[in-house]
């Protein structure tokens, strides 16, 4: 990333990325790549089309997120489903 400094929101956003990835090493290899493809299609997806000054939906999906790796730490969870967010363009 070099010299770019990145806004609070920003960072929030790259640690729970990297979160789900930790999380996804903690289970099995078939269901570690599926988790893996999901999260990163789901924030490559957000990424495109979520206005980046929308900070409202993005502290929500950032919540939303939260809770759902919350969820997948837990041992008794080995995979995760796609759940389509569908926002309002205001």
């Amino acid at each position: 990333m070099g010299a770019s400094k990145l806004s609070g929101m920003q960072k929030q956003v790259l640690s729970l990325y990297r979160g789900f990835l930790r999380a996804a090493r903690s289970k099995p290899t078939e269901d570690r790549k599926r988790i893996e493809m999901i999260v990163s299609t789901e924030f490559r997806h957000n990424s495109k089309e979520v206005d980046r000054k929308n900070f409202q939906y993005i502290e929500y999906l950032l919540r939303l997120g939260t809770k759902q790796l919350d969820q997948l730490k837990s041992p008794d969870i080995v995979s995760l489903s796609s759940v389509k967010v569908v926002a309002s363009k205001t």
